[in-house]
């Protein structure tokens, strides 16, 4: 059995473990707190980032990126219709590109501001950051999220799925990063009733169930963070 080091409010970890949940895949979870830079944790992978997946044979796959592609390479043709990388080349080019739009560019402009000031920041110690949340960096995050919620929308108005007919790991990025925010309350739903749509229908899946069972110690979720007819 594989084992996934990850943090329950990191994005890209929520995001792999979508990713394993839809192609059948029960991991030994592992929860890592990166910021504690254990040396043990290092060693699997010296960047000290989550998620990271160790196969049985020991071989260590960092990064939400590679893991996807990996998975894709060693598990994606068994998928057959359920693959979640296409199999067209222009197909797999807009997968890549809206997965980069969300684990990079919507990861930067909202989530990490997010999680790290009304979460993480709560576990640190002041050495490693931690500390009252930046109001700055959070306002900042609440303008982000809007257009990125247009983004959806607009995708959503032309395709079935955000990359087009069938689900694949654009739609279970985007939904792992908006299910963090979601859970701070953060995401203005009455804005893109079309983006609200989708989202719900990516919430209803089984794969969200444990996702949606996750709690910050301390901090309760958003009314609706679980109910998925919201």
């Amino acid at each position: 059995m594989a084992t996934l080091y990850h943090s329950p409010f990191c994005p890209h970890s929520r995001f792999i473990r979508l990713v394993l949940s839809e192609m059948g895949m029960e991991p030994t979870l592992m929860e890592e707190r990166a910021w504690d830079r254990r040396e043990a944790f290092l060693l699997i992978n010296p960047a000290g980032t989550t998620p990271v997946l160790v196969e049985q044979t020991g071989l260590a796959v960092p990064g939400a990126g590679i893991i996807a592609e990996y998975l894709d390479e060693t598990r994606g043709l068994g998928l057959s219709g359920r693959r979640l990388l296409p199999e067209t080349t222009a197909a797999r080019v807009e997968v890549r590109r809206l997965l980069d739009w969300f684990l990079v560019k919507f990861n930067a402009e909202v989530t990490e501001y997010l999680v790290t000031e009304k979460i993480s920041k709560r576990f640190m110690n002041s050495a490693n950051g931690g500390g009252p949340p930046d109001m700055h960096a959070i306002r900042a995050a609440r303008t982000n999220v809007r257009y990125h919620m247009k983004y959806i929308g607009y995708l959503m108005s032309r395709r079935k799925w955000i990359a087009g007919d069938h689900l694949t790991y654009a739609d279970l990025a985007a939904a792992a990063h908006l299910s963090c925010v979601d859970y701070l309350g953060d995401v203005p739903w009455d804005e893109d009733e079309t983006a609200r749509d989708w989202y719900a229908r990516v919430k209803s899946r089984p794969s969200f169930r444990t996702l949606l069972a996750d709690r910050v110690p301390g901090m309760a979720p958003a009314d609706h963070y679980a109910n998925l007819d919201f």
